[in-house]
């Protein structure tokens, strides 16, 4: 049995802390179902979402609690452990979302905050003994902006815990009405909402929008729905619980997500896991995680236009919809916890049981 510590300052909730608690929790759970012990070190319960400082006091606190720590292994998430002393243990860097391509794709206060961070994570990057990340795309990221040894970084994608996510699908209500197209994400300029919004504007097909999430782009595209005359066929449902959340897949006939950056991308594993056809863009790790004309319809960033009449065909022909489902579900078995958790493992250097 190996000792692992996860290290992380990401909030324990989607609201606040995004798909990378989703991961964490994940895989912790799946890598003690394998006969391991994992320790997540992370801040208290706060109200809102973390911050540059918070995340900074964060891994200064730490410190003295990691001198003393009894492990084999430390895996401090993203910008986490970057101040860890070295105490013996072996530590890994495990990035999700590489930081400094995230604030390539923001503006304003965002982009600042994200640069801040990026920095301490690529300290940590260059402190660590190994790097694992979610994506090739995210890999040659990190090389490019931490100027990192490619020989060091390691890929194992992300993960999903496919028997819950049966159950609580199996569990979701049937709801009726018009087709629905379901967006999942965090408000930010990056994921691409707005392009989806014009997209949706241009449907002649009778179907609604239910977007989920919230952010600091929301009152702007709530705006923007109105200006495009859509406000009565899209919902901005905000943050959902686990339940409700896997209703609105249940219920969904299509997912889209016109992102213009991502690392990896959770929620097309939620998609297919729903057995939903997805339209998305071609773009960073997309391609890697699901797979165009088979489980995915893919379309430039910012192509409104095409996004469109990839809706209206999906919409308006239920056959390929079932075709493009059955084939994301069979796709997404590949990313099963504990297959995944066994590459993270082997990846750390850790034997299995």
């Amino acid at each position: 049995m190996a000792r692992l510590i996860f290290l992380t300052s990401t909030p324990p909730s989607v609201a606040e802390g995004s798909g990378t608690w989703v991961g964490i929790s994940v895989l912790r759970d799946a890598i003690i179902a394998l006969g391991h012990q994992v320790t997540i070190v992370a801040p208290p319960p706060r109200a809102g979402p973390e911050t540059t400082v918070s995340r900074i006091l964060f891994n200064i606190r730490i410190r003295e609690e990691l001198r003393s720590a009894n492990a084999d292994v430390i895996i401090g998430f993203d910008l986490d452990g970057v101040f860890a002393p070295r105490n013996g243990c072996r530590h890994i860097a495990a990035i999700k979302g590489v930081l400094a391509d995230e604030a390539d794709h923001e503006h304003g206060a965002r982009r600042i905050a994200l640069a801040i961070q990026a920095r301490l994570e690529g300290w940590h990057v260059g402190r660590a003994d190994h790097v694992i990340t979610t994506s090739v795309y995210s890999s040659g990221r990190i090389a490019k902006f931490y100027s990192a040894n490619p020989e060091k970084i390691l890929v194992v994608p992300e993960l999903i815990d496919l028997d819950a996510w049966q159950r609580a699908l199996c569990a979701a209500p049937r709801e009726e009405g018009a087709p629905r197209v379901l967006c999942v994400a965090h408000l930010y300029p990056r994921k691409g909402v707005d392009t989806l919004l014009r997209a949706f504007a241009q449907l002649q097909a009778p179907a609604v929008l239910r977007i989920v999430g919230t952010g600091p782009e929301q009152e702007r595209l709530q705006h923007l729905a109105g200006d495009l005359g859509i406000t009565e066929r899209v919902q901005f449902l905000g943050h959902l619980p686990f339940a409700a959340l896997t209703t609105e897949y249940r219920n969904a006939a299509v997912f889209a997500l016109a992102t213009e950056q991502e690392g990896f991308g959770i929620v097309f594993l939620e998609a297919m896991a729903s057995s939903l056809p997805i339209v998305t863009t071609r773009v960073a790790a997309v391609p890697e995680v699901v797979v165009d004309g088979v489980t995915a319809l893919l379309v430039s960033p910012q192509d409104d236009e095409g996004l469109a009449r990839i809706l209206a065909r999906l919409i308006q022909n239920p056959p390929l919809r079932r075709e493009i489902g059955a084939a994301g579900r069979a796709h997404v078995s590949q990313f099963a916890a504990p297959a995944v958790a066994r590459q993270f493992l082997a990846a750390a250097g850790i034997a299995a049981c």
